[in-house]
């Protein structure tokens, strides 16, 4: 009997496969990547047309010298390392270290799903290495290393050590950044609202909104707009002059990519990026479960495509037809915006490898995240091939006196996907019902009820949402996202603070920098265009040599540039004139997972740390006693508030007379336990 090694990445692969194959294939795993760029140097000759230079990643050797053996033994071999880029990487490496005789049978193998027929499958449709993904992975590897390697430097030289750049972290940092300034610079405008309760011939109760002045919209920008309003309607009848009912559709969802994944985990079940991936691998791999053994539960989880496999869509139109009637299947699938050319369509979307198991029927096997995880996939996938949500609208217009009122209404009529799956935006839309009305039907006024609002400011990035935006601009790839956040939060240039993410002062200079001498790495449409170029390498329509030497002469004329030219930033640490209260020293400001914090700045011997707050040296207005403190709303947005839990003031800016921007007190209500 012929022997046959199969090497994948994961040892959880190892045994989610070892019960599809027979006894005379021998499953080993690579661990990942064995043979790298080193640590140590470039590795990338850029004087030598960007000769790239590879070692055996330290620690790996041992492993290396196994899996060659192995190799040695074998009469066949399949490499089915993961089905993308870096597996395709791993396996031609693996290949290459072999030194291998010509005649040796060596195929590449790969699946989107570890089930027995894609196993299967793949090993009896074997094929070569894919030197044009090969080729693509080892160019956009060369530009990061060249980037990171080169920037890198100059941020020791001109800030701190220790600091980093990168071709998608950089761009991000700058995203975050100007967000930032966006919502420090917005000056709130104030505006109103205007309602009026009224009563039907039948005495049925009915609230209207202020829509404008015949038919015309018309803005409420101050209180005497609206005093002026409600005078000129006086006692005048509400008229109805419109009744208008019309059905309103709302599209089932399509399935998961990994960016949709990660942000509806993020918004779903509060999982950061790199914990989604995380445990999203794991469903992949192979959970063990009674009577099945080891299974892998989910698709392969980075794909940004949104495909399905005709026999996934069959079961899937089977499971729902059963469960829940054939009036809930959906002949045709979800349509997705074009996305011109971002979309790689190598794999399927994510979605469950066996429909038939059900969340609740595996739960005792699953942790608490992989639970929450795997229903969150599940229950997209089953509701992309249900019907739309159909829901009944109406749209009355009143008319007082020339004055437009409205009144809507929303009713579901057909729960469609609406019954397996609800997004964030699906749980908060209200549904309602207003009474019977007639073109001509005339209601009495109750009451007028008017309200004071100030527009808000952009939302801080979160997760989620920048993960959003990155991907609708092709910055990056799904891959990307997570360690991309996951640097610019270890090298302290953002903090998060609940969701929300904020820039540091390092994370600012550094950004300024970037800016300042490397205008095109942080540029979104350099990055988008590189991300074309690296996929036409993958395409097999540029060398990849040639995308390196047409990025690196800017390159090295910015650097030589950022040398001579660059000031040195100093960032020197902020000591406030708070003491410690174990050894009486003043307290520095310092950063940490929840934002900036005071701590002793004899750590380790001294490890006393205290809540921060800014302080303004403005004594408050109001109270004419405490302190102003400089605070964030819940939304992130800016503002002072007095120090004493006993006064309520808060304001925008900080305060020239105490009569400066009055009226905030109680817009800011329930954002005082902020402080």
């Amino acid at each position: 009997m012929s022997k046959k090694l199969v090497i994948v990445e994961s040892p959880a692969k190892v045994k989610t496969i070892s019960k599809f194959l027979g006894k005379e294939y021998v499953i080993e795993a690579s661990m990942g990547h064995l043979i790298d760029l080193p640590k140590s140097s470039i590795g990338v000759d850029v004087d030598n047309d960007f000769e790239v230079k590879y070692i055996t990643i330290r620690g790996k050797g041992q492993l290396l010298n196994k899996l060659r053996k192995k190799a040695k033994q074998a009469d066949v071999i399949y490499l089915a390392t993961d089905p993308d880029r870096e597996g395709e990487t791993i396996s031609w490496h693996l290949k290459n270290a072999f030194s291998l005789p010509d005649d040796k049978e060596v195929h590449r193998i790969s699946f989107n799903e570890i089930t027995k027929n894609a196993v299967t499958n793949a090993i009896n449709k074997p094929r070569d290495i894919d030197m044009n993904l090969v080729n693509s992975q080892q160019a956009r590897r060369a530009i990061d290393r060249i980037v990171g390697y080169k920037i890198s430097p100059i941020l020791w030289e001109k800030v701190k050590n220790k600091l980093s750049a990168g071709r998608v972290q950089s761009v991000a940092l700058r995203l975050i950044s100007e967000r930032e300034d966006e919502i420090n610079q917005f000056i709130p405008e104030e505006y109103w609202t205007l309602t009026a309760e009224l009563k039907t011939k039948k005495n049925a109760s009915v609230e209207v909104s202020f829509y404008g002045k015949d038919g015309k919209k018309l803005e409420l920008n101050n209180e005497k707009v609206v005093n002026d309003i409600i005078n000129e309607i006086g006692n005048n009848k509400f008229k109805v002059i419109d009744v208008k009912k019309s059905k309103r559709e709302k599209k089932a969802p399509l399935p998961f990519t990994t960016s949709t994944m990660q942000q509806e985990a993020g918004k779903l079940l509060n999982f950061p990026i790199a914990k989604t991936m995380s445990v999203a691998q794991k469903l992949y791999e192979g959970i063990d479960l009674p009577g099945r053994g080891t299974t892998a539960l989910i698709t392969y989880l980075r794909t940004d495509s949104t495909r399905i496999a005709d026999e996934a869509i069959a079961a899937c139109k089977t499971y729902i037809e059963q469960n829940y009637g054939n009036t809930y299947v959906s002949d045709a699938a979800p349509q997705e915006k074009d996305k011109g050319n971002k979309v790689q369509d190598a794999h399927e979307a994510i979605r469950p490898t066996y429909i038939e198991l059900a969340p609740a029927d595996i739960k005792e096997s699953l942790s608490k995240d992989e639970y929450k995880l795997y229903s969150l996939i599940w229950r997209r996938f089953i509701a992309c091939r249900m019907k739309n949500a159909i829901y009944d609208t109406e749209k009355v217009t009143l008319d007082a006196n020339s004055y437009t009122f409205t009144a809507n209404s929303s009713k579901i009529s057909f729960q469609g996907f609406l019954i397996m799956y609800k997004s964030l935006e699906d749980e908060e839309d209200k549904t309602s019902k207003l009474p019977s009305f007639d073109v001509g039907d005339e209601l009495t006024l109750e009451k007028f009820d008017r309200e004071q609002h100030f527009t808000q400011p952009p939302a801080h990035f979160t997760e989620s949402s920048l993960v959003k935006l990155l991907e609708e601009n092709g910055i990056g790839r799904p891959s990307t996202y997570a360690p991309t956040i996951n640097t610019l939060l270890k090298r302290r240039y953002i903090t998060k603070e609940k969701k929300n993410l904020f820039i540091t002062e390092l994370g600012s200079a550094v950004n300024k920098i970037m800016i300042k001498a490397f205008n095109d790495i942080v540029d979104e449409k350099f990055t988008v265009n590189m991300e074309k170029q690296l996929d036409e390498v993958e395409n097999g329509n540029i060398e990849w040599k040639e995308v390196l030497r047409n990025f690196y002469p800017k390159l090295k004329e910015e650097l030589e540039n950022a040398e001579k030219n660059l000031e040195k930033i100093s960032i020197k640490e902020e000591v406030t004139d708070e003491k410690c209260e174990k050894c009486g020293a003043n307290l520095i400001v310092k950063y940490g997972p929840y934002g900036k914090f005071l701590a002793c700045p004899n750590f380790p011997d001294c490890r006393f740390t205290k809540t921060y707050f800014e302080h303004t040296g403005v004594k408050c207005p109001k109270c004419n006693e405490h302190e102003l403190y400089k605070l964030r709303t819940k939304r992130g947005r800016i503002f002072f508030g007095c120090s004493s839990t006993d006064c309520d003031y808060m304001t925008w800016q900080l305060p020239k007379d105490p009569e400066l921007m009055p009226g905030f007190e109680k817009y800011f209500e329930e954002d005082k336990s902020s402080k």
